[in-house]
């Protein structure tokens, strides 16, 4: 009929024929597939348009009147526009289909991009999803659900669609037979860029030896773009979520190349959610012990922190309000990793840190920010000394914010941080925040016009050009700019930042190391001036330098210089000097040491002793150990007694002297009353004694060595002398445990803690409960502030250890204890189990 004609045209399916038939014989449509974007837009617009009322006039013919052209002519404008918008398939009209495992993405992507043409989502889909078919993650899940949550994270954090596109392509290149050029044919350059970036950044290892030329080549792919840095913290993000399923050594490694590179970078871009959480994730896998208790430790101490918070934050919304300033007051989240960290650095107990509230306060303007720094120092008590103001003064990372610590309800400091919402945008999304609201023309993207958001990428590229040394830059990179700083020239004009109460060497050093070493004077705004002098904001200067071989830093120079790279500088500079010198200082005042007690030289210090004793104190080597006594960090008598101690005290050493000479006289019978649980096989009247190098106790693989006096040292199979003695076959005897009731044993153990207040009390307050006696007991306490305790104690049965264990395992802050079976668990670091 003409009339089904002139609909078709429209859009509308013709009489008598159901939509379902169009869509089969529609031309989008070929074996049954899904119709075109446009034949889908078509037939869904002109299905929502109402059909005419009317029949159309006919002319005397027969036909309608005018032909097709008058049907045309005459249909409602608005059907007609809505028509040709559907022909057109404008991406905010009508959003194309997409698969559905898009949808969340898609969703997420349009909160922050209304506009999003997300085609785009899903075209990289496709061709990802194809590129990786039969590829499988270490968890068994296809290997696209990676690269799709990856671009998931950056659309939490408000990334735009061709980031978000690069996300899900981003390892097409390197896992996949699909090339650069093809990418860049099927995608365009930009996508390209983005995903060279981020496959250039996988190809470079992370490991210690590489990292400080990893992070010059991450900033030399941020210089080109900084999303790709971007998507790489996104990518690792994942990886850090799923690593359970890797093995212990590579989630190890990651974990650490993820807490020493990429959360400080994160940082350094102001992208604090990322960090956050890259910090926690790499602390449980390092430190799984450690987080645990800390992780217990707050959800102990939450319910009454919380009732704190919120009883600060009602009174802070009231005085406000009573001001008339429209603010949003909350608690501020405590992250696992940075409470540690402030353990470690403020030296303070977890209850002082977990308990130290903080609040945020978000209001509208800047001057709202100060009129409520005015209202809050009005009715709360400010401490002296702790407001900073980083609004005027922001900081390196685009950070900006009024913070502020004044005495709480309950007589505790409250720390407070008051900024604008685009400040806490900043502040939580950092670079990202750029492309999460630039959209929006209305919205503030940021901080104030007058700072660059682009300064970070142009001091790291300053740091990149200028040091030579990759080494260099990573120490410049790790650099934390402080609140009071100074910036100077250089005679070209370029700017350099420095610390207060800089000198000339601190700007020669972070021009270049070898500037610094041969520093020899210095002009400041064109005239001389001692190299001690206080640099001042605007400062011009201009560094002489000597041309002589033996040109090097004065010792002097520690005694005045304020920036950490100058001071490691030249301590490395004199370290590097007096090392070899100081290996054999060190070497014969331990062997001096040695012979002043009549210890044995050739026995006692081996290369695995030594190895031992400098692991515990945190030495790389043998070498370090033997330096570190030669500059006097450490005593050679140190040296010893810990020498001494991993073989079981004083009376330990005596058997060791007693074991390294052949015995000459006749056995030596057992006491009266002794009963050490032991036999020597063949053999009944003989005095046999436990070695207290490993404190052998029943169930123990064992094995008996004859001494000098005739007795029977009793030591385990894995003890650290066991190869030494086990060289003199003639000397081993056979032995096996017969315990009885009047049977002692000698047990170790070590107890690993946060260090806190009476800690010590409670531990031997639990030993004590378990009626073990304590012989001996040694404290340490590392630079991480983590307490390590060893006791030494008889117990009549060994089998109650698993309980004593488990008593001591539940005390507050402890988060292990085990039994030190040989001295090789003293150089253990345990990483396994902190």
């Amino acid at each position: 009929m003409p009339n089904d004609v002139s609909a078709q045209r429209e859009g509308i399916p013709p009489t008598g024929v159901r939509h379902e038939e169009l869509a089969q014989s529609s031309p989008g449509r070929e074996n049954g597939a899904r119709p075109t974007e446009a034949a889908t837009s078509l037939t869904s617009q002109s299905l929502t348009s109402p059909a005419p009322t009317s029949p159309a006039p006919t002319s005397p013919s027969g036909s309608p009147e005018g032909g097709l052209a008058a049907t045309f002519t005459r249909t409602p404008t608005g059907r007609r526009v809505r028509a040709r918008l559907a022909r057109f398939n404008a991406p905010w009209q009508s959003p194309p289909e997409f698969a559905e495992v898009l949808g969340p993405l898609i969703a997420t992507h349009r909160t922050t991009h209304p506009k999003a043409d997300v085609r785009l989502l899903q075209r990289a889909y496709d061709t990802a999803d194809r590129l990786h078919a039969g590829q499988f993650r270490r968890s068994g899940d296809p290997y696209i659900t990676h690269p799709l949550a990856v671009a998931q994270i950056l659309a939490d954090i408000g990334m735009d669609t061709v980031t978000l596109a690069a996300a899900l392509l981003h390892d097409t290149v390197e896992d996949t037979g699909y090339t650069l050029e093809q990418m860049r044919a099927d995608f365009g350059p930009e996508i390209a860029l983005l995903v060279d970036g981020v496959t250039k950044l996988d190809r470079v290892k992370l490991g210690d030896a590489a990292k400080a030329e990893t992070i010059r080549k991450m900033v030399v792919a941020m210089a080109k773009d900084p999303r790709v840095l971007v998507i790489k913290l996104a990518d690792r993000l994942h990886n850090m979520r799923t690593l359970k399923f890797l093995p212990q050594e590579k989630r190890e490694q990651k974990a650490r190349e993820t807490l020493e590179i990429l959360a400080p970078l994160a940082h350094r871009l102001g992208m604090n959610t990322i960090k956050w959480e890259l910090e926690d994730l790499a602390f449980a896998a390092l430190w799984p012990k450690r987080y645990e208790e800390i992780e217990r430790l707050v959800q102990e101490h939450a319910p009454q922190r919380d009732s704190l918070v919120r009883q600060v934050t009602q009174k802070v919304e009231a005085d406000l309000r009573a001001a008339k300033i429209k603010a949003e007051v909350m608690g501020r989240p405590k992250h696992l990793y940075s409470i540690y960290q402030k353990m470690i650095a403020r030296g303070r107990d977890f209850t002082e840190i977990y308990d130290l509230v903080g609040v945020r306060i978000l209001v509208e303007t800047v001057r709202d920010c100060y009129a409520a720094l005015g209202i809050i120092h009005a009715n709360w008590q400010p401490v002296p000394g702790r407001f900073k103001d980083y609004i005027a003064m922001p900081k390196f990372n685009m950070y900006q914010s009024l913070h502020t610590t004044v005495i709480g309800p309950t007589g505790k400091p409250v720390e407070m941080q008051i900024r604008t919402h685009a400040m806490h945008r900043t502040a939580e999304y950092g670079i990202a925040a750029h492309w999460r609201y630039k959209e929006n023309k209305n919205a503030v993207v940021g901080p104030p016009t007058q700072i660059d958001e682009m300064t970070w990428l142009r001091q790291l590229l300053d740091w990149q050009r200028e040091a030579a040394d990759p080494a260099e830059f990573l120490d410049a990179l790790r650099f934390d700019l402080s609140a009071e700083e100074v910036y100077v020239f250089t005679p070209k004009g370029d700017v350099i930042a420095l610390p207060k109460n800089s000198t000339p060497v601190d700007f020669a050093y972070a021009v270049h190391t070898e500037v610094g070493h041969r520093c020899i004077g210095a002009k400041v705004n064109g005239r001389l001036v001692p190299l001690e002098s206080r640099l001042n904001n605007g400062d011009v200067v201009e560094i002489f330098t000597s041309k002589s071989e033996t040109a090097g830093p004065s010792q002097d120079w520690l005694g005045f210089v304020q920036s950490p790279r100058a001071r490691t500088k030249i301590r490395q500079y004199f370290n590097k000097e007096r090392r070899e010198g100081a290996i054999e200082q060190g070497k014969e005042a331990i062997a001096r040491a040695m012979r002043k007690q009549g210890l044995p030289l050739q026995r006692m210090l081996t290369s695995d002793s030594l190895t031992i004793i400098a692991r515990e104190m945190h030495l790389p080597d043998v070498a370090s150990l033997f330096a570190a006594v030669g500059e006097n960090q450490i005593s050679a008598q140190a040296v010893v007694a810990r020498l001494v101690a991993s073989i079981g005290g004083v009376e330990g050493a005596s058997e060791d002297i007693a074991e390294a000479e052949t015995p000459t006289r006749k056995r030596r019978p057992v006491p009266p009353g002794y009963d050490p649980g032991v036999v020597v096989l063949g053999e009944s009247d003989i005095w046999i004694k436990l070695a207290r190098c490993c404190t052998p106790v029943p169930g123990d693989a064992i094995f008996g060595f004859t001494t000098r006096g005739g007795s029977v040292s009793v030591h385990r199979e894995d003890c650290t002398n066991a190869k030494d003695l086990h060289r003199q076959p003639e000397r081993v005897v056979q032995v096996e445990w017969k315990p009885t009731a009047a049977s002692m044993f000698l047990v170790a153990i070590q107890v690993e803690a946060l260090d806190r207040h009476k800690l010590l009390a409670d531990v031997t307050r639990v030993l004590s409960d378990e009626r073990v006696n304590i012989l001996s007991a040694s404290v340490t306490t590392t630079r991480d502030r983590v307490a390590l305790s060893r006791f030494t104690f008889e117990m009549a049965d060994p089998k109650h250890l698993g309980h004593l264990l488990a008593a001591v395992r539940k005390i507050d802050g402890v988060y292990d204890a085990y039994r030190v079976t040989s001295n090789a668990d003293n150089a253990l670091p345990r990483a396994r189990a902190q």
